[in-house]
């Protein structure tokens, strides 16, 4: 599915622009795909409804993720090797200037992703560590969106603000067959943070592949997810209150070794509370 001969011929063009972006290191890059190809992934993608997707529902964020290789349809699940690939992995390392990247073959928080109208994702930086291989360094993430005709006001573009979070500093609209991939470092802050307008029926799709490089003893740290200069003192405060029982949970969740589902479990406990 993904053209790696022309991707391989653009890197000359691509690894400055990639490694020079600011706020941090990314890319955007529209038409990754065949335009044919990219349709049948989003027609091929599973409606919400499915027992399989866990339900990441808290304060901070309002979505769903899908990571049971088993349960993603074979168009999707084939789109997902070739990114997990030897060949891709290799050019990929070579676009971002890390080398020997690792890519999960057990979709860790990435897979599938899915959000439908009042869906959102609080500014974050992501977790620093894979829970349960504890020298994966966690280093770049990989996101196709699949989303035919989304319009820019139903929100839901995905925002990289700067490290000191002052400001946002580029947003990409989720449009179909638009790749983002960028560093994943402590101070690498995105997200979608407010609820999206988009009708009924209609959810933001993505994939999410994430990368990593092997170290002896990374530090280890949670999702941590920041209040925007505009947010309310009240708001501010239950984004830091849900990010302290969150860091506690990736905790338990590393030291145990739990699964998704046990995650869909408590976090709707949280939301209830």
């Amino acid at each position: 599915m993904i053209d790696l001969g022309s991707l391989i011929s653009r890197l000359g063009a691509l690894e400055p622009q990639y490694q020079e972006s600011e706020p941090f290191p990314h890319i955007h890059l529209e038409n990754f795909l065949d335009e044919s190809v990219a349709q049948g992934l989003e027609a091929a993608f599973p409606a919400r409804a499915s027992e399989s997707w866990t339900q990441w529902k808290h304060f901070n964020e309002n979505k769903c993720g899908l990571t049971k290789r088993d349960h993603i349809p074979e168009k999707l699940g084939q789109l997902i090797d070739e990114f997990n690939s030897p060949d891709f992995t290799t050019w990929l390392s070579r676009l971002t200037g890390i080398p020997n990247l690792i890519a999960d073959p057990s979709l860790e928080g990435g897979g599938l992703h899915q959000s439908g109208r009042g869906g959102f994702l609080n500014i974050h930086a992501d977790f620093t560590v894979h829970h349960h291989q504890p020298t994966w360094r966690r280093r770049v993430n990989v996101i196709l969106y699949l989303n035919d005709g989304w319009q820019a006001d139903w929100g839901g573009a995905i925002e990289l603000w700067d490290k000191q979070m002052t400001r946002c500093e580029v947003k990409v609209i989720p449009r179909l067959n638009n790749v983002l991939i960028f560093n994943t470092e402590e101070d690498s802050y995105h997200g979608f943070p407010d609820p999206m307008q988009c009708p009924e029926g209609v959810s933001r799709k993505s994939v999410a592949l994430y990368y990593y490089t092997a170290e002896a003893k990374p530090n280890a740290r949670a999702t941590t997810y920041k209040a925007r200069p505009a947010d309310a003192s009240g708001k501010a405060a239950m984004i830091w209150a849900d990010n302290q029982a969150l860091t506690a949970y990736s905790k338990i969740k590393a030291k145990l070794g739990l699964s998704d589902d046990f995650a869909t479990r408590v976090l709707g406990l949280f939301s209830r509370k």
